[in-house]
């Protein structure tokens, strides 16, 4: 891949680094019951998921992309199984952190995420069982993040909202990695994520505007769907369709404007939107800004929904892969937007899209088989 000298962010040389992306952030354990219901079922498919994670493992195996991920684990067969998942997806994991098991959880446990997919008028509903795990109890300095982007070298780190309302420890992890990361001219970004339940028993949203705020003030790249920048960044962020009833990509730019201006270390904000006309049908698109323009990608109206979880971080995956192979901003939006499309169709939290897949729905391709 050849880096672009007039693509918005400035991207590492391969050649320089072990790495083209490392993330931070929790991978747990998704329990899945196909068609049924959570609270009935008597069976689960298993999956590896984390908000962060899964931007990793789209950019390895859809993008074919050297990526790692930076995480712990309790040491007991549950997470010796998320490794092995992880093995699948092909992320490196030399610099995750294994925890001793205490043989019944009380000081460390790994994280379970049990999301079922909804059906028409009835919600996806997750139901997440992940207190006191490894990875909430990392703490600054638990991670040689000097040895990761200097002597190894990493092109670009992937972090998010997710992981840093884990406990009172991990924004700070993921702030000293931020700092790491930019002294080593480490391209950083950062998906808002807002999750209101993480965020409850440490300070709520008055403490995930606090949070946000400072991290964000440390990202080149910021990524949330239309609903997490307000909620995660607090105030009264202009141009906002609050009732989210209409897909119209304008109506977002003043939002994506007023952010750049509050915060001027950003290159790039991308906004996912999404119109849930039910949960099998959803209307789709994503717009980016930067440098004084906008992009917008990929408006598409009653977009079929087999599972919905991980479609905004495969559209980072896509996002970040165009940027990191040196493609324009309306090329890398494109990709994402398709990513993120694709990845909807499959079940699990990650993508299970090929880059030929990916370029045949950016070119306009059609659901007809291929053979």
């Amino acid at each position: 891949m050849n880096v672009n000298q007039s693509a918005i962010v400035d991207v590492k040389p391969e050649s320089t680094c072990r790495w083209d992306l490392v993330a931070l952030g929790e991978v747990m354990l998704r329990f899945d019951p196909g068609d049924r219901r959570v609270s009935t079922a008597r069976s689960f498919d298993v999956w590896e998921g984390g908000g962060e994670y899964n931007v990793a493992r789209g950019l390895k195996r859809a993008f074919g992309l050297r990526t790692a991920v930076v995480t712990a684990f309790a040491d007991n067969p549950v997470g010796q199984l998320l490794g092995d998942l992880l093995y699948q997806g092909g992320v490196d994991q030399s610099h995750v952190r294994w925890v001793p098991y205490d043989g019944v959880g009380r000081t460390v446990r790994n994280g379970l995420n049990f999301t079922e997919r909804g059906f028409g008028v009835r919600a996806p509903l997750g139901c997440a069982d992940r207190g006191n795990t490894a990875a909430s109890q990392l703490e600054p300095g638990d991670i040689p993040w000097d040895d990761i982007f200097g002597d190894e070298g990493a092109r670009w780190l992937h972090t998010g909202g997710i992981f840093a309302a884990l406990s009172e420890t991990t924004s700070q992890v993921a702030a000293e990695a931020m700092r790491a990361a930019r002294s080593h001219q480490t391209v950083v970004s950062y998906d808002l994520n807002y999750r209101e339940s993480l965020w409850k028993a440490i300070g709520g949203a008055p403490r995930a505007h606090e949070v946000n705020a400072e991290l964000v003030q440390l990202v080149d790249v910021l990524i949330g769907n239309e609903e997490d920048y307000p909620a995660a960044l607090g105030g009264e962020v202009a141009g906002v369709d609050t009732d989210f009833s209409r897909l119209e990509p304008q109506a977002y730019e003043a939002m994506l404007t007023d952010v750049l201006t509050r915060y001027p270390n950003l290159k790039l904000a991308a906004v996912t939107l999404r119109r849930a006309v039910s949960s099998t049908r959803n209307d789709w698109g994503a717009i980016c800004r930067g440098g004084g323009r906008t992009w917008t990608a990929m408006l598409r109206t009653d977009l079929e929904i087999y599972d919905r979880v991980g479609g905004g971080d495969s559209f980072a995956s896509g996002l970040i892969y165009g940027l990191l192979s040196g493609q324009d901003p309306q090329r890398a939006l494109e990709l994402g937007a398709a990513h993120g499309a694709l990845a909807m169709t499959t079940p699990g939290d990650t993508s299970m899209a090929t880059l030929a897949e990916v370029e045949r729905l950016v070119r306009g391709g059609t659901a007809r088989i291929v053979r």
